[in-house]
This record gives structure tokens, C-alpha cells and sequence, in this order.
């Protein structure tokens, strides 16, 4: 983590409030909708509420333990585009910190 990046567990229309109030300017969502099945919150209900409180949004859903190389550099081209601080998410926050570890292995992050 820095101060540009933080990751976190699943989040839901209701938890955007919370996301403001820490800090963050933008969220980028690395769960593949349905993924969790009808009870999880699809990428389009936390995009509208991202939205009406003034944040960024990016929707690059990957595949836990199926991150490619391709995956990487479109993240890296969001996360540098993306007013800081970002938070990352997917079900458990596991795969968005990969996804931000090896584009930084790769050098393809500006922080």
C-alpha cells in the first residue's frame, strides 16, 4: 500500500459514503459481476453511487489466479489516469493488491 492506493473486501452502493469520507478519489472494481452470486452488488449499482459522490470509477473485473499480462498494463493504464487516492476492490481485496504488486514489478506505475 501508499498513500495512493488502498484495497479492500467486496463493497456495495452503501459503503461509497464511507469511501469519501477516508479520502479516496477514484475505485476501481476487479470483481467480475454475478461472481458471488445475485446477492452481491453488480458493478453498474456501485458506479451509479460512486458517481453521485464525485468519484472516479473503472469496472476491469479479473479472474482470481488467472491475472494476465494484458490485465496488468490495462490496469496500470486506468490506476495512472485515475485521480489519487484510488481504492482497489474484488472479493476479498486479495487480487486487486496482485494486480497493483505486479504492475509495479513491471514498472508501469507513476507513484
Amino acid at each position: 500500500m501508499s498513500e495512493h492506493v488502498g484495497f479492500a473486501g467486496q463493497i456495495g452502493p452503501e459503503h461509497v459514503t464511507q469511501v469519501v469520507e477516508k479520502g479516496f478519489k477514484s475505485i476501481i472494481n476487479n470483481r467480475p459481476d454475478m461472481e458471488g452470486g445475485p446477492e452481491q452488488p453488480t458493478s453498474a449499482q456501485i458506479e451509479d453511487a460512486a458517481r453521485n459522490a464525485g468519484l472516479d470509477y473503472v469496472y476491469q473485473p479479473v479472474v482470481a489466479g488467472q491475472i494476465t499480462e494484458l490485465d496488468v498494463r490495462t490496469f496500470a493504464n486506468h490506476f495512472n489516469e485515475l485521480p489519487k487516492p484510488v481504492l482497489m476492490f474484488c472479493r476479498t481485496g486479495n487480487r486487486s493488491n496482485n494486480l497493483y504488486q505486479l504492475a509495479k514489478q513491471m514498472d508501469l506505475l507513476d507513484d
